[in-house]
């Protein structure tokens, strides 16, 4: 079965830090781009970065200089670094990929726009 696992998020209070996994079954992430999108209460799915196969990365403006996306060594995992957080960064966080396209917002629901999805983890940072 062709999945992807989430791990890590929680809480932490502003400043602090946090790392997400994303972990493949039945392939890895040199054969894919992929993306974190993140979902606050009463907002859009929206892009926080997109990862492709060949290591091209973008951020989102808010979350550049904070939060670094990288691949571990067994290619079958992503990582999403990320650093100072804000009370603004309270979402749910999603992996996705084989995505038809890889959009700024993902509209009102972010798991379906096609391809493959984490089943999302939330972060929650305190002021």
């Amino acid at each position: 079965e062709v999945r992807l696992e989430q791990s890590g998020g929680g809480s932490v209070q502003a400043g602090g830090s946090l790392r997400l996994s994303c972990t493949a079954s039945r392939f890895t992430f040199d054969d894919t781009d992929m993306a974190w999108y993140r979902q606050a209460p009463g907002s859009e799915c929206e892009l926080v970065s997109r990862f492709d196969s060949d290591g091209y990365t973008i951020y989102t403006d808010s979350v550049k200089d904070r939060f670094t996306v990288s691949r571990g060594h067994a290619k079958n995992t992503v990582y999403l670094q990320m650093n100072n957080l804000k009370p603004e960064d309270t979402a749910v966080y999603y992996c996705a990929a084989y995505l038809p396209e890889i959009l700024p917002s993902m509209g009102r629901v972010c798991d379906q726009s096609g391809g493959y999805w984490g089943q999302g983890t939330q972060v929650t940072v305190s002021s």
